[in-house]
């Protein structure tokens, strides 16, 4: 069956049945690898994206439930002003290891300062909360974060 989807600003058709998940659908139908398959049961955050600027887990989020909504990917985060900051803060802070989990990390971080643009440790702690990082940047993730929320207005 057909569907049409929008993804970072374009409309596409896809010809997959409507139980096929988000992240494969990416992935595989549209060839944009940034998102990452982690767990396939929504609970390491690898396949993060935003659906109508919700972070939303792609791996277990069926193609027929989308709709008209907007969907943005690791790919085009960065020309949205919050994941824009949120990218120059990971760089700033070194925040890389090894780099599987990251895309997934900077969506929740940018759907965080999208939401709430100056967040507290524990807000940051609860909307990080379902990403994992098998190095333990959690740290220079917390961070990063900061340091974007703080650039909020600075015109960073």
């Amino acid at each position: 069956m057909g569907y049409m989807i929008k993804v970072n600003g374009d409309t596409h058709s896809v010809d997959v049945d409507g139980d096929t998940p988000l992240l494969w659908v990416l992935r595989d139908v549209l060839g944009m690898t940034g998102t990452k398959f982690g767990c396939g049961m929504a609970l390491c955050g690898a396949c993060t994206v935003h659906i109508d600027g919700i972070a939303t887990r792609s791996c277990i989020t069926a193609i027929d439930g989308i709709g008209d909504s907007e969907v943005t990917t690791i790919e085009a985060i960065g020309k949205t002003a919050a994941g824009a900051r949120i990218q120059t803060a990971w760089l700033d802070r070194e925040v890389v290891q090894c780099g599987y989990c990251q895309s997934g990390q900077i969506m929740s971080a940018a759907a965080l300062l999208a939401s709430n643009p100056h967040p507290s440790d524990a807000d940051i702690d609860d909307a990080m909360s379902g990403n994992i990082c098998r190095c333990g940047t959690y740290l220079r993730i917390r961070e990063a974060i900061k340091q974007a929320a703080q650039s909020n207005g600075q015109g960073g």
